[in-house]
């Protein structure tokens, strides 16, 4: 390669102006990548509240590591991924705020350093484009700072395709291979299953072309990050098999579904969209879903007319693998489960838009300009509205948990206690009780086991308002709280620990 002014540098293009004489090109995209994700951890702290309270799953996870309240019950499609990452917080701090601020800067830098991989791969502009894109929707801004696996996925999946194609391109890049590794290893540590959809397209571009030392890379990320759930299987689930049944059935049977309608429901705001019924969003709402695959073919028919096939086919192929379990094999959404693959799709679109904006013939492309930049301000503010009313609708919820657990408080339900029925998981973690279930995904204990833990401890049973407590709790004493009824359990016998 020619070292003089008219060399190409990595991530430029052919027409694409050199840099001012004088400046480095590699530090000016260096901070556009960092801007980037800058805004994205700013604005999850200011339009993400850091005071919203832990939420169902979140409470699941951060109980494994936590101080506030015995481990819930971790079902088997669960991966402890989550746990780990918290931990540095949990482990010491009950308190939400510091997790939050911990959570988004932690994902902000995530998403800095998966964009940087993809440099030299697309122009700087266009990871940048690709990057706010993704950090401004809804979904990824409002579990950005949660205690959830599906961003880290993300992440982890970007990196992952990122490095495959650095290898792919150059033998000698080791760190790539190492990165491969790593996004493997965070995808499968996040949530196993995930990891192998996204993965697939990589296995098989590495194993058709016979590139073995990156499909060791790929595979010992697969096997490191999915190890521990494998070997958890076998210990606490009756074996791998066992364990991926369970997984099924407590996701409803996985097999033919067709669930696309039912993301659709979801983008209003529903994070759990089961049973997923209802009319139809507003339009508005759901335009930009139906932008995305219409921009993702224009962006691939850019790249095979430009030569350039490899960088924007292999993520929009991951992408669809990603989305396919979610789209047509489970009976239910949420949005979160998406992430990957938006993440994904993000620089393809990118790549698109710029391409929509910079080719028709000069008089036209401030025409081409405004629109681009009307519709954009128009998403963005769709987006903004769905955030702000799903925070506000999940802190109120979070907030009747914290008062029921007030309530419980006050009736002599203290640690050391226990808590079934209704939202059991959620309220106990509020109100640092152990759960339990009989029945449904979460069983974890018998009705003999209730019955012996009530006569040594506090315990007490979860309902609707005026529904009828299971078989062994009529006689017990019925208090209304916020938004439930709380059976108690006679004064145990015996008490373990402070009152």
């Amino acid at each position: 390669m020619a070292h003089g002014t008219n060399a190409m540098l990595p991530g430029m293009r052919r027409g694409e102006p050199a840099p001012v004489p004088g400046t480095s090109w590699h530090t000016r995209g260096e901070w556009l990548l960092a801007a980037v994700a800058g805004a994205f951890t700013l604005a999850q702290l200011v339009l993400v509240r850091p005071g919203m309270g832990l939420g169902w799953d979140e409470t699941v996870y951060v109980s494994q590591v936590g101080t506030q309240a015995p481990a819930a019950f971790f079902s088997a499609p669960r991966a402890r991924g989550v746990s780990l990452l918290v931990a540095p917080i949990a482990s010491w701090s009950t308190s939400t705020e510091l997790l939050r601020v911990y959570l988004a800067l932690l994902s902000g830098l995530g998403l800095h350093l998966a964009l940087r991989v993809w440099r030299g791969l697309f122009p700087t502009r266009v990871l940048a484009l690709g990057g706010a894109l993704f950090a401004s929707l809804w979904i990824t801004l409002f579990y950005g700072p949660q205690a959830m696996p599906n961003y880290w996925v993300a992440v982890g999946a970007l990196v992952c395709v990122g490095c495959v194609l650095r290898a792919r391109a150059d033998r000698r890049d080791r760190a790539a291979l190492w990165g491969v590794a790593a996004g493997a290893t965070l995808m499968a540590w996040m949530r196993p299953a995930d990891a192998v959809w996204v993965a697939l397209p990589l296995l098989a571009l590495v194993l058709t072309a016979r590139r073995w030392r990156l499909a060791v890379a790929l595979l010992g990320g697969l096997v490191a990050g999915a190890g521990e759930w494998v070997i958890e299987a076998y210990v606490g689930y009756g074996g791998l098999g066992r364990r991926l049944s369970e997984a099924s059935d407590i996701q409803g049977g996985l097999g033919l579904h067709f669930a696309v309608d039912d993301q659709l429901r979801s983008l209003v705001g529903r994070t759990l969209c089961r049973p997923c019924t209802g009319p139809m969003p507003n339009p508005a709402v759901m335009a930009w879903w139906f932008v995305l695959p219409l921009l993702a073919a224009v962006a691939l028919v850019v790249a095979v007319r430009a030569r350039r096939t490899a960088p924007t086919l292999l993520p929009l192929a991951c992408a669809t693998t990603a989305a396919v379990p979610y789209l047509f094999m489970i009976g239910y959404a949420a949005p979160r489960f998406l992430l990957p693959a938006y993440a994904l799709l993000a620089i393809p679109v990118a790549d698109a838009l710029f391409h929509l904006v910079t080719t028709p013939a000069v008089r036209w492309r401030p025409v081409a300009a405004a629109l681009l930049a009307v519709g954009l301000a128009g998403h963005l503010a769709v987006q903004y509205v769905v955030l702000g009313h799903t925070v506000d609708r999940t802190t109120a919820d979070r907030r009747d948990w914290a008062r029921t657990a007030a309530d419980l408080h006050r009736l002599g339900v203290r640690p050391p206690c226990l808590l079934t029925g209704l939202e059991a998981i959620p309220v106990g973690y509020y109100t640092g009780c152990s759960s339990a279930a009989t029945g449904g995904p979460n069983a974890n204990s018998t009705r003999a086991d209730i019955l012996r833990t009530a006569r040594r401890m506090p315990t007490a049973v979860l309902t609707r308002p005026g529904a009828a407590p299971p078989s062994y709790a009529r006689g017990w004493e019925r208090h209304r709280l916020a938004g439930l009824d709380a059976r108690l359990a006679p004064t145990p016998e015996r008490q373990d620990g402070p009152a």
